[in-house]
């Protein structure tokens, strides 16, 4: 039997290598005999850039940004050489916003900024890239982008825009008023937002509503991001009316300019940094399917008989272009059946057959076996692989 291995990351516990392997040798406990493949892959998120080098090569660049609370961190570039003599540049916005970078008690989503991120795409830039792709997702953040576009040159007075999305509803056309200007700036670079989930900006399962709470926002704070990031959007696509109203109504026939934007899929992503990218003139593409285009998944899922993937939490987001709902997709086409190993899985049987999905199984199911689970996490991992392949293998 041949069995591809093709887990994200597993939270801030396992990287994705290290999660393939410990399903791989878990897997082999059972069926020594057995052909185990593995292809670690990344939805935009922490991962994005090892996954990529791993299959594309690339030249690390070594920099340092600033941090989701303005402290200097470091961070990489991966700078590819295209074919055609094209540099591409892929940028792991997690490296400049990530959630591990703030400590606990200071997670504070209304103050933290994404400025970070436009520092590297300007270095990207900067080292000659004619296309930048900045994966986006694990975020401490919740402003919209702001952050990033006050990097790239919308300088607005008193830090407006560096100073969280709590204060982005006090923004005013005057403090976005080189926000064309800078879009401009940037037309001759093929800006790609490799985005791991395809929420939109506001609403239920928006930035804000969907995803501050996780990153230290209170029920009141959420409901406040998503006025001031509503405010925000709205100043912000009036600010660019004349160059991007042609755009949206060619894919739209509904809605105001706002609405159009602040919707698209991704637009939410890493706290709506995928909106800021938006209004640059980015394209959003899922982050899963860049990956897994990039690994050649497709290939190496209609090579196999079963598929294993898995992440950290298996959740309503990971049915929302994450990892999983990308290997189920492509695993489905080919009628190869696949199943979810995962830390925690919260997901029912109907919208677990509705993705795809065969089976999903919880590496931990109680708070001993989560703390077990954290204290050890190959262990648990491979121990549950052991188990599972007793169901599967043949």
């Amino acid at each position: 039997m041949r069995v591809l291995m093709a887990p994200d990351s597993f939270g801030g516990t396992l990287t994705a290598q290290e999660a393939a392997g410990a399903l791989r040798d878990g897997w082999l406990r059972t069926a020594p005999g057995e052909d185990i493949r593995t292809c670690p892959l990344s939805d935009g998120g922490p991962g994005f850039l090892d996954t990529l080098r791993a299959s594309l090569g690339g030249e690390l660049v070594a920099l340092t940004v600033s941090s989701p609370l303005g402290d200097q961190v470091p961070a990489v570039l991966l700078l590819v050489e295209g074919v055609d003599g094209t540099r591409t540049a892929y940028i792991e916005s997690s490296h400049a916003l990530g959630l591990a970078l703030v400590p606990a008690a200071r997670r504070d989503p209304t103050r933290t900024t994404s400025r970070g991120v436009g520092e590297l795409i300007r270095a990207a830039i900067e080292a000659g890239a004619g296309r930048v792709v900045v994966g986006l997702g694990g975020s401490a953040t919740n402003d919209a982008g702001a952050g990033m576009l006050a990097a790239l040159g919308v300088a607005a007075p008193d830090g407006v825009l560096t100073g969280g999305g709590g204060g982005l509803g006090g923004v005013t056309a005057d403090d976005l008023d080189a926000l064309a200007a800078v879009r401009a700036s940037l037309r001759h670079v093929d800006l790609v937002a490799a985005t791991d989930v395809d929420v939109p900006l506001l609403g239920l399962h928006g930035a804000s509503a969907g995803f501050a709470p996780q990153k230290g926002a209170s029920p009141e704070q959420a409901q406040e991001l998503e006025r001031a990031l509503g405010h925000f959007a709205h100043v912000a696509v009036g600010a660019l009316s004349d160059v991007i109203r042609p755009d949206l109504l060619a894919g739209a026939r509904t809605g105001s300019p706002v609405t159009r934007l602040a919707a698209q899929p991704g637009a939410g992503a890493a706290g709506g940094v995928g909106f800021g990218l938006a209004l640059l003139g980015a394209r959003l593409v899922p982050g899963s399917a860049l990956v897994a285009d990039a690994v050649g998944l497709t290939g190496r899922v209609a090579d196999v008989d079963l598929v294993v993937t898995g992440e950290g939490t298996f959740d309503w987001q990971s049915l929302h272009g994450k990892v999983v709902a990308a290997v189920a997709e492509r695993a489905l086409i080919v009628a190869v059946p696949t199943i979810v190993v995962a830390g925690q899985v919260t997901v029912g049987r109907r919208e677990l057959s509705e993705a795809g999905l065969t089976a999903a199984y919880a590496v931990a199911e109680g708070p001993v076996e989560v703390a077990a689970a954290l204290a050890d996490p190959v262990g648990t991992l491979l121990r549950r692989a052991e188990q599972v392949a007793r169901t599967w293998s043949r």
